[in-house]
């Protein structure tokens, strides 16, 4: 090849990496550096107050055919450490054909919406949240289970006025040995230490549907066919220019998905949502109206899904490219790093776990982005099962 394709290559190869490399590494050791000279901390620590400052809160669950583990979360709700009469339990069961709507309806002190028609999550928590007493609103996913102090924790942060809404920590918990597990629940540990980056940095960008928060008051409804609703909220909430913080101490805890069959539907099902949430977005979050969410929003979600699996491709096809054409043994050795790399993700050994895990997580945008192509993926869908 002429010397000018070998430096296209060159360029294909070393271009993709630094985007990869940037993007799950690069903006947040940025963002790290930043908050160690402004001594910024991840989380407003100075608002824990006694029982009778802690505001009132709607705490809304949408079930959806729950019945095998609804009555752990009302067991669950009723063990949380918050004041009795500022807290509101809201159950929304829509479309839910099981025994899910009576079990909640028997609890008492907990409401119950219910609608035979299946809407999806989307219409379900637009019909809660629109339904909901308090202007706190905690959302949870029905098959988590919390820590006790969780609601306490989360609700002191609204005592800063700029505050929009609060990001609780997710935790996988593996109950086998299974790789799919270990995978999971290391990813959801690398999460963890970004968002706390994140929000120290200036916000969280986008919250985790297991157990999320926000203001009543700052809510837009979401269309029925939105896949993150909860991705979408806190970003429409942060856009207006308050922050969504991180609360490490507010768990929800929950067990990995069943297999990786499992988990590959519910990862391809939150790609689509990734390209589609950020075609919906696009516009709204302005680079000079708030800098450093525009940073944290490009770096953090839109190179990891628009870009960042797509330059692991084309790495590994310039590497090989360059191993054959180049003489120099520096492209035998980076193509060699490359396959290995692969090599371990296929290999049914526990070193090869992780790798595995981030070539399965990165296939399975790919795949999500022809489904959004497609326009095949509704906002209403099976769950995945759990272990």
């Amino acid at each position: 090849m002429y010397l000018g394709d070998m430096l296209l290559w060159k360029i294909l190869l070393f271009g993709s990496w630094f985007i990869v490399a940037y993007n799950y590494f690069g903006y947040a050791l940025i963002a790290l550096i930043i908050n160690k000279m402004n001594r910024r901390r991840a989380t407003v620590e100075g608002f824990l107050g006694d029982s009778g400052a802690l505001p009132g809160v709607t705490f809304i669950v949408a079930a959806y055919n729950e019945a095998a583990c609804i009555r752990d979360k009302i067991a669950n709700c009723r063990s949380l450490d918050y004041p009795a009469d500022r807290v509101e339990w809201l159950f929304v069961t829509d479309g839910s054909t099981d025994e899910t709507p009576s079990i909640v309806g028997a609890a008492a002190g907990f409401r119950l919406l219910h609608d035979p028609a299946r809407g999806g999550k989307s219409a379900a928590l637009n019909r809660a949240v629109a339904a909901a007493s308090h202007d706190i609103i905690i959302c949870s996913d029905a098959n988590t289970v919390l820590n006790v102090d969780a609601l306490r924790l989360i609700a002191r942060h609204y005592a800063d006025p700029k505050v929009g809404g609060v990001a609780g920590e997710k935790k996988v918990v593996s109950v086998t040995d299974a790789a799919v597990g270990k995978g999971e629940g290391a990813y959801w540990k690398y999460e963890s230490a970004l968002k706390r980056i994140d929000s120290g940095f200036y916000s969280v960008v986008g919250a985790a549907g297991e157990l999320f928060s926000f203001r009543k008051s700052l809510y837009e409804p979401v269309d029925k066919s939105i896949i993150l609703d909860d991705f979408v909220i806190s970003m429409r909430i942060a856009a207006k220019g308050y922050r969504i913080l991180y609360e490490p101490g507010a768990i929800a805890a929950e067990t990995p998905s069943f297999s990786m069959e499992d988990e590959s539907k519910r990862k391809v099902r939150i790609a689509a949502g990734g390209f589609q949430s950020v075609a919906l977005l696009r516009g709204t979050i302005h680079i000079f109206k708030y800098p450093r969410l525009y940073y944290l929003y490009i770096s953090h979600r839109v190179l990891r899904w628009v870009a960042s699996p797509f330059c692991l491709i084309i790495a590994l096809i310039a590497g090989a490219v360059l191993w054959w054409n180049d003489p120099d043994p520096v492209y035998t050795w980076l193509f060699g790093a490359q396959a290995a790399f692969y090599a371990l993700a296929v290999i049914p050994m526990k070193a090869g776990r992780l790798p595995k895990y981030f070539v399965f997580m990165n296939l399975s945008v790919i795949q999500g982005f022809v489904r959004w192509m497609r326009g095949g993926q509704s906002g209403a869908w099976e769950k995945s099962r759990r272990a």
